[in-house]
């Protein structure tokens, strides 16, 4: 256990960014002639700038066989770019991974079969690719079509698998192929709540084997149920390693601490932005900004956005998804569910209320992503946009408190003896 199976070395990984400079909207005409004038002068062939962008910015840390290593962080923290390199899919631009057995990596739907092969020819090239010749790779054949469990289309090419039976296949082959070292991604928030149980099951049956697991997930849950190590990574830099509880903690902390409610700087976003959300804001029913929100009091969230100036939006659709501290998903609003679409916004209008009365949430941080359509096209999506402190309140107005550990909502009840009595 004390052998050191993975060594990386003042790690860093950069790319360059490509960013087109536009000073106005141009005419169909016009940019048939820039393009023209292109080929025949070099000089109006680009009007690009390029900027460098590092992923990974000096990481150092050593794993050793055996050990479940947990790395977290936010979006863009280089997670994923880490165990990109740790696959050898990307080159490192600085430092050096010194990697002692064999890798398999669960890293993105898509990655590591070929779409033209049946599941049965892609269990098999995988092991060939693992170093393993065709005796050990029947010998865990069964196994793995059983953990799995696709097997009425195991002769049908994985092009037509859907997502779910995609993961399945590929983290069955990935775990069972006895590789020294599993790497996996989020990839697993894919499947279903029982496949993932079944996934972190396996995960620590391989590593009491005496083999190394890295596991990347925003679910801390999952995090502290297999991990007895974590890394956290911030801006592409390690920011702690140690005890997976300690270092979860610290994250949180960290991720309470630095939560932004203006949002209009934030790039990683999806959306053909007929609106943008800009800002959130905490407030209560007379229109006070809040810090926070307190169990049992209602609470307004009020989303500020900006739009394209005389553009009308018609059909409006939003929605807001809470997750706990563990990356769980707890709840999700949206009009539509409720029936309240707005068809027309007025052009002076930049901003939706939402109204919840005595506000249910047990006290706590609470992180919560956005996401809206316009006349059913995606106009903007911002995951974990920021985090929601929670008071404690007295919802039930009797001086109690729901004790700690004992769920996440509070809702009203009673207790009454039947009718009869």
């Amino acid at each position: 256990m004390s052998n050191t199976v993975i060594k990386i070395e003042n790690l860093s990984k950069s790319y360059l960014l490509k960013h087109q400079q536009t000073e106005r909207y141009s005419t169909l005409s016009e940019t048939l002639v820039k393009k023209t004038r292109s080929v025949f002068n070099s000089k109006n062939s680009s009007n690009k700038t390029v900027e460098e962008f590092w992923a990974l910015n000096d990481v150092s840390f050593d794993v050793k066989q055996g050990e479940r290593v947990g790395i977290i962080g936010r979006n863009g923290a280089g997670k994923s770019t880490l165990l990109k390199i740790l696959s050898r899919i990307v080159a490192p631009t600085k430092g050096r991974i010194t990697i002692d057995g064999r890798v398999a990596s669960l890293l993105e739907v898509g990655t590591g079969f070929h779409p033209e092969l049946s599941g049965r020819e892609n269990i098999f090239l995988n092991g060939s690719i693992l170093g393993m010749n065709k005796q050990e790779i029947q010998r865990k054949f069964d196994e793995i079509v059983a953990f799995s469990e696709v097997e009425r289309f195991l002769d049908t090419p994985v092009k037509r698998y859907s997502s779910g039976m995609y993961v399945r296949l590929a983290f069955a082959v990935a775990a069972h192929l006895e590789p020294e070292i599993l790497i996996v991604d989020e990839v697993l928030a894919v499947g279903d709540a029982e496949f993932q149980r079944k996934c972190l099951g396996k995960m620590k049956d391989v590593s009491g084997e005496g083999r190394t697991v890295l596991f990347v997930s925003h679910n801390m849950a999952a995090i502290q149920n297999l991990c007895d190590k974590a890394v956290y990574m911030k801006r592409g830099e390690v920011q702690m390693i140690g005890d997976s509880e300690k270092v979860i903690s610290t994250y949180l902390k960290g991720s309470s601490a630095n939560a932004e409610m203006n949002l209009a700087d934030r790039n990683d976003r999806s959306g053909n932005s007929a609106i943008r959300f800009s800002s959130v804001e905490l407030k209560d029913t007379s229109g006070n900004i809040l810090a926070a929100f307190q169990s049992g009091k209602d609470a307004v969230l009020n989303l500020k956005f900006d739009r394209i100036k005389g553009k009308e939006i018609k059909n409006l659709h939003i929605a807001v998804a809470f997750d706990d501290e563990f990356g769980q998903r707890i709840s999700h609003m949206n009009n539509e569910i409720t029936n309240e679409i707005f068809n027309s916004i007025p052009d002076d209008c930049n901003e939706v209320e939402v109204h919840i009365p005595r506000f249910p949430f047990k006290h706590g941080l609470y992180t919560f992503s956005l996401y809206a359509t316009v006349n059913g096209e995606l106009a903007d999506w911002l995951n974990e946009a920021g985090t929601i402190d929670v008071e404690s309140g007295d919802f039930y107005n009797t001086g109690k408190q729901l004790p700690d550990g004992q769920g996440k909502f509070l809702f009203q009840y009673n207790f009454k003896l039947p009718s009869k009595f």
